[in-house]
Parts: C-alpha cells; sequence; structure tokens
C-alpha cells in the first residue's frame, strides 16, 4: 500500500486502462501539454503521445459531439470538461446523443464514453462556477452517474465506468483533488450501483454522497460522544442508486437523514426519500429529514457562502431531530 492523492489515482485509473486498450483516449481544455487543470493527468502526454490526450479548443459542445461519434465507431474516449459548469454547453450532445444512441438505433450502436471532472462548489468561485448537476444526469434514461468521495474509491469506480458500453458521467471535486489516501498496488474494481457502508450504526441512517461526505463522517463521529450510533452509507453512484443498501438500513434504524450538497426541488434526496417512504414507511420511526443548500445560487462572499454551505451543526441538529433529542 501506498498513499496517492486524488489526483493522482485519477491519472492511475485512466492510464492503466489505457494501457490495456488503444482505443481509450483523453481529450478536453488543458489536459495534455499543461497535465489537466487540476493536474489530474499528469504524464499522460509523455506517455500516450498527442493522438491520445488531446488538447482541445474551448468548445465544450464541439468535442462533446467529437467525443461521441468517435464511441460510435469503436473507440472508447474520456471527456474532461474543467468542470461541469462548462458541461452544459455541450449538454445537448450528452443527453440527446450520448444517453440515446443506443435505443434509437435498436442496439446497433453504443456508447462507451466517460464525461469527467469537478462538481458542486469549490470555495469563491461565483454563483455560475458552484452547481451540483448530479440530479440533472440521474435523470436522464441511458447515463450512469457516479460521485466518488475519497482516491481509492474513485479509482475503481473510474477503472469499472471506462469500461463500461455506455456513457458514464463522472464527477468529482476540485477540494478533493489533493486528498491523499492508501491505495493497493495491485489492480481493482470497484461496482457501479453499489452503495457503500462507510461506518456501521444503530440509531439513525445519514445517507449522502461525494466531497460533503466528510461533513457525514464528523456528524457521526460527533454524534458517538453523544450516545447516538449514526450508519453512514456512502451512495458512490446516484444512477444506478443503490436502494437495497438505504432500505436495509432504514429497517434497522429506523430513521434517515440524508446530507446533498444541492438544490433541494427534485434533489437526489428528493427521490430517495420517496422511495424509503414508499418501501420502507413501517419501519419508519420519525420524519425523514435531508439537509442540503438553500433553493438560491451559491453567493460568492465568503460570509454568505458560508450560510449557504451546509454545516456541520445543521447536519447534527437534524440527526437529533430524528432522535426526538434537543
Amino acid at each position: 500500500m501506498a498513499e496517492y492523492t486524488f489526483r493522482e489515482v485519477i491519472a492511475q485509473a485512466m492510464s492503466e486502462e489505457m494501457r490495456k486498450d488503444e482505443s481509450i483516449f483523453l481529450m478536453g481544455e488543458e489536459v495534455a501539454e499543461y497535465n489537466g487543470a487540476y493536474k489530474a493527468s499528469k504524464g499522460m502526454l509523455d506517455e500516450f503521445g498527442p493522438k491520445r490526450v488531446i488538447d482541445t479548443p474551448i468548445a465544450e459542445l464541439g468535442f462533446t459531439g467529437i467525443a461521441v461519434g468517435a464511441a460510435m465507431n469503436g473507440n472508447r474516449p474520456i471527456v474532461e470538461y474543467m468542470t461541469f459548469n462548462f458541461s452544459l454547453v455541450g449538454i445537448d450532445q450528452i443527453i440527446n446523443n450520448a444517453a440515446k444512441i443506443r435505443q434509437m438505433s435498436g442496439g446497433q450502436w453504443n456508447c462507451p464514453i466517460v464525461f469527467r471532472g469537478p462538481t458542486a462548489s469549490a470555495g469563491q468561485l461565483g454563483a455560475t462556477h458552484s452547481q451540483a448537476f448530479e440530479n440533472w444526469f440521474a435523470n436522464i434514461p441511458g447515463l450512469k452517474v457516479v460521485v466518488p468521495s475519497n482516491p481509492y474509491d474513485a479509482k475503481g469506480l473510474l477503472k469499472t465506468a471506462i469500461q463500461d458500453n455506455d456513457p458514464v458521467i463522472f464527477m468529482e471535486s476540485e477540494q478533493m483533488y489533493g486528498d491523499k489516501m492508501e491505495i493497493p498496488e495491485e489492480e481493482y474494481y470497484l461496482p457501479l450501483g453499489k452503495a457503500d457502508i462507510k461506518r456501521a450504526g444503530t440509531d439513525v441512517t445519514l445517507v449522502s454522497f461525494g466531497k460533503i461526505m466528510k461533513l457525514a463522517i464528523q456528524a457521526a463521529e460527533d454524534m458517538e460522544k453523544e450516545g447516538i450510533s449514526v450508519e453512514v452509507i456512502d451512495l458512490r453512484t446516484v444512477r444506478p442508486l443503490d436502494f437495497d443498501t438505504i432500505l436495509e438500513s432504514v429497517k434497522k434504524t429506523n430513521r434517515l437523514v440524508i446530507l446533498e450538497e444541492a438544490w433541494p426541488f427534485a434533489s437526489i434526496s428528493s427521490e430517495i426519500t420517496y422511495m424509503v417512504q414508499q418501501k420502507a414507511f413501517d419501519y419508519l420511526d420519525a420524519p425523514i429529514k435531508r439537509i442540503t443548500t438553500p433553493d438560491a445560487p451559491a453567493p460568492y462572499s465568503s460570509a454568505l457562502f458560508a450560510e449557504w454551505f451546509p454545516k456541520l451543526e445543521k447536519v447534527k441538529e437534524e440527526i437529533k431531530k430524528a432522535m426526538y433529542v434537543k
């Protein structure tokens, strides 16, 4: 076991798969000469050359469309967006072509692409650079959506995503690229659609995903000191969503709190809430609680942003409310 950063394991995962399959290539803004905007493709140009690690113009609609065409013709592109905020420029190609071509062609074409890059907020980047679109992409049949919370998960999930024969949205965070973790030297893969219980508990289930998992883990550790045992579930993928793991946990704890860095309306937490009340209503001993960002764009002001972003104290407060503890 050796320790690697999140950005290093992203490069490892892509490189390991590219060594096996010459049809895999990486394209995006600054992925080659600059080693990636966040250095997540460091050294890949030197190893694979400019035909397989390709710097693109600032034209997401164009290079997203090129990737779809390449995938339909037997290649396996990896597309990096500098942030998923910029994927909106190419979202027509993702939703109307990549996600639908297998169904519209009656199975004659598939579209093996990984669209990857940072999601959600990363400090004072303004409203248009601080958006979480997991629920947008998860709403589309034909897309899989992966949101890892740590380097170990990121590497195993990305390798699986690259091998998938359908388009996968792989969402990272600028604030996680420097996170370090021990990574096995041997090759490993993690399945898409399988949540992970990061911390076992008996009193209340806390579900989250992505970088805000750190808040969930901290809240669970703090609650343990107050005599409340919190089971923490990391979704890892939000499409497909592992409802079974959530339901089994709720049947054990009888309480559910969901933490999500996203706007509340039509969010992932909304879908989880519906499914739990539909399939485990009789097991619930308290109303389901959720913590999201306010239903407003992210502010630029650091003071306002601190109020906008979900707080540790708010998570602990909602856990106590689910437990009827003041």
